[in-house]
């Protein structure tokens, strides 16, 4: 009954002018994306749309301009070039919005091009690693591409489609891709163990990937009865599953589970939740919902900066004026947890850049944008300490981060910020 094309043929479908959203992080299907670009001298003024994907985005070379333009909703490594060369812009939304920006047409969609697993016997498909905004842009999308891969681990929750609901489908063979880590550095360690004492028995925990996560789960080995409620998770966490470190048990919502809306790392994490009815996958506007969040009791949010300005402003999606990534679901779970019964939210980041620049600072630099806002901030780490902003003044904030900031800019920070108030 249903009959698979090449990618070639798949991509047909798309025609100039068309909105096309393409399935984020691991799951972004890179046979239909090498497709749909191998058309660049037929089409013309396409959008291709996005979170962050892993993988090559042929689409984004600047000499493509007059045939894509990418929109990103949260800007990775493989576009960022697109909006300084013009062939790219980026769209601020909180990750838990992203669907309603189809389901209310804000952003019609053309084409979504999807990567799953093959139907199991009763035709169901899974989205595997990435679900986000996917299945809203699925049930928006005109038509629906999907890769469909052996490879692609069928993981439980919310993104099982039915093969009915795909308009063409291309079969492929093909690793998902892997995101290796190198081990924490002796300031990763540092700040790991800070924010691990912040942690208690029966937390529910958000962390991104990256080395001070990873850091954080290092320490947690003698810890119990955690729950994982995160937009993602990578392989830090299945040790401590395996431990019974993590077991969900006392989480407020979808108890005895460990949600997430996407996942990277390596094939030992694709391998572990293929099949494993421990982990939930489900849409980006419910795992991200400030008020599913907070019904976690004990609800640990752990993200970082790019800096931090010493009253407590959080820029997390630029360099100054350069955009670099996006505000994603950092105010969400901010939020969620500080609402949340014993909640803490936790900004982590080195006192200092690679190249030896403060990251803690007296005011942020022009344009920078403010992901986390003054009135939100908790708890900002850095390698030199833990400052507790939460209730306290202006001037006691700046006490507070001048002494978590590098030794070196102690001093000008404080100095710089009170010459320039008064």
């Amino acid at each position: 009954m249903y009959k698979s094309v090449t990618a070639a043929q798949a991509v047909k479908i798309i025609k100039s002018n068309n909105r096309v959203y393409v399935q984020a992080a691991a799951a972004a299907p890179q046979e239909l994306v090498n497709a749909m670009s191998a058309r660049h001298e037929e089409l013309r003024n396409v959008e291709v749309c996005h979170l962050h994907t892993e993988g090559s985005a042929p689409y984004a070379d600047p000499k493509y301009r007059d045939s894509f333009h990418v929109n990103s909703f949260f800007i990775g490594k493989n576009v960022r070039h697109t909006l300084k060369a013009g062939n790219g812009s980026y769209t601020p939304v909180f990750l838990s919005e992203v669907p309603q920006l189809f389901n209310r047409n804000i952003l019609p969609i053309d084409v979504a091009l999807i990567h799953v697993s093959p139907p199991d016997k009763h035709g169901y498909c899974s989205l595997g690693v990435s679900v986000e905004a996917t299945l809203a842009a699925i049930k928006n999308a005109t038509h629906v591409i999907a890769q469909i891969n052996p490879q692609m681990p069928r993981v439980h929750g919310e993104g099982i489609i039915h093969v009915s609901e795909l308009d063409t489908f291309v079969e492929v063979n093909t690793a998902i891709p892997e995101v290796f880590l190198p081990a924490p550095t002796a300031i990763e360690n540092t700040i790991g163990d800070y924010v691990a004492e912040l942690i208690d028995d029966r937390s529910t925990l958000q962390m991104g990937i990256g080395n001070i996560p990873n850091a954080v789960l290092s320490r947690l080995g003698n810890h119990k009865d955690l729950g994982l409620h995160t937009e993602m998770f990578s392989d830090g966490v299945i040790d401590l599953i395996l431990k019974n470190v993590i077991t969900g048990d006392f989480k407020g919502i979808n108890q005895g589970r460990a949600l997430s809306t996407f996942l990277v790392g390596t094939k030992r994490l694709y391998d572990y939740v293929d099949d494993n009815p421990f982990v939930e996958m489900r849409s980006c506007d419910y795992v991200n919902d400030v008020s599913n969040i907070k019904l976690n009791p004990k609800m640990i949010a752990i993200n970082s900066a790019v800096e931090v300005d010493v009253s407590g402003q959080v820029c997390a999606d630029s360099i100054g004026r350069k955009m670099y990534s996006g505000v994603g679901g950092q105010m969400d779970f901010i939020r969620g947890a500080s609402l949340s019964k014993g909640g803490k939210a936790i900004i982590a980041l080195p006192s200092i850049t690679n190249k030896g620049v403060s990251r803690i600072v007296p005011f942020l630099k022009p344009g920078a944008g403010v992901v986390t806002t003054r009135a939100h901030v908790q708890y900002i780490i850095t390698e030199y300490g833990v400052a507790n902003l939460y209730g306290k003044t202006i001037k006691q904030r700046v006490k507070e981060l001048v002494k978590i900031a590098h030794p070196n800019f102690r001093e000008t920070i404080e100095r710089d910020y009170f010459d320039a108030i008064k």
